[in-house]
């Protein structure tokens, strides 16, 4: 109603080849999309969505440092933390180390079954400072070191695939400690009264963001529709649904701080966030998942 442009909405699955199909073929019928970090990334490097003008938002400054991509403006933060039932263990870990200590917290630890944030988690425990964690991946010294620490809890790990595993792993007492998507720790203790408590320390942030696919129709439109879904009001709004943190550093001072201490964006909490690296994945991702999977099967 703000702005008097109809909204359609339609659904994908995150596929950049049907953006890619799209913009190919010349028939761009979407405007503005939700998009991942690696898809605005690949998406940019490959010409199929368009530069971002920051100016129509005050400039790159005003969203949350690291956040904004070329080719996409972002719109929430969300984050892989790890959680544990505070239910079963009263004096909880605190730190990302804790999640590799079985001797200290003996038990099965549920880990997503992929190398994206494993590593980073590995060489945050192994104790590498926050801003050298990629700067330490991008050697074949800094691999090793991850996967040396990944060992030492290999035969405790219950591997998780889908979102909705680690909350489940947790309540069913399969495992002690489970890494996860903030938002479904956060649902199952709104949602299924669930006393799980999130240790912050060593989260890794990511990002969902809009993009413009190139051979957009309306795109004055788009950026009215942008502009509307950047602004501080509708950021916070956004956070009374799900707990993940506004993009937009003005939207902070419009959250209520029963919301505000669930937020990965809390001051409290992104005390030693670590931002992900999409250029590092991009350049990387693919031999390391190799690695990673050759690993899993020894």
């Amino acid at each position: 109603t703000k702005t008097k442009i109809k909204i359609t909405q339609e659904e994908y699955n995150g596929e950049i080849s049907k953006i890619r199909a799209m913009v190919e073929s010349g028939k761009t019928t979407w405007d503005a999309i939700d998009v991942d970090a690696a898809t605005a990334q690949q998406g940019c490097d490959e010409g199929i969505l368009l530069p971002i003008d920051y100016s129509k938002f005050g400039g790159k400054d005003k969203f949350v440092k690291g956040s904004t991509f070329e080719c996409a403006v972002p719109t929430i933060i969300y984050s892989t933390i790890y959680a544990y039932d505070a239910d079963k263990i009263k004096d909880g870990p605190k730190t990302i180390a804790d999640l590799f200590d079985t001797k200290k917290w003996p038990g099965k630890r549920a880990l997503q079954k992929t190398p994206f944030g494993n590593l980073e988690f590995a060489l945050m425990a192994d104790g590498v400072p926050v801003d050298k964690v990629y700067e330490v991946l991008k050697t074949k010294e800094g691999v090793d070191r991850a996967f040396k620490k990944l060992d030492t809890v290999k035969k405790d790990v219950v591997w998780w695939e889908a979102g909705a595993q680690p909350p489940q792993l947790l309540a069913s007492g399969e495992v002690v400690m489970a890494t996860a998507w903030n938002g479904r720790i956060f649902g199952a203790n709104k949602t299924d009264k669930r006393n799980f408590k999130i240790v912050w320390d060593g989260q890794l942030q990511d990002w969902d963001l809009w993009a413009i696919p190139k051979g957009v129709k309306s795109l004055d439109a788009t950026y009215a529709f942008l502009q509307f879904a950047s602004s501080p009001e509708q950021q916070a709004e956004q956070t009374k649904y799900i707990s993940y943190g506004p993009a937009l550093a003005a939207a902070t001072p419009h959250i209520a701080p029963d919301i505000l201490k669930d937020l990965p964006t809390a001051p409290e909490n992104a005390k030693t966030a670590l931002a992900n690296d999409p250029v590092f994945w991009g350049d990387n991702g693919e031999e390391l998942r190799k690695r990673f999977n050759t690993w899993l099967a020894q």
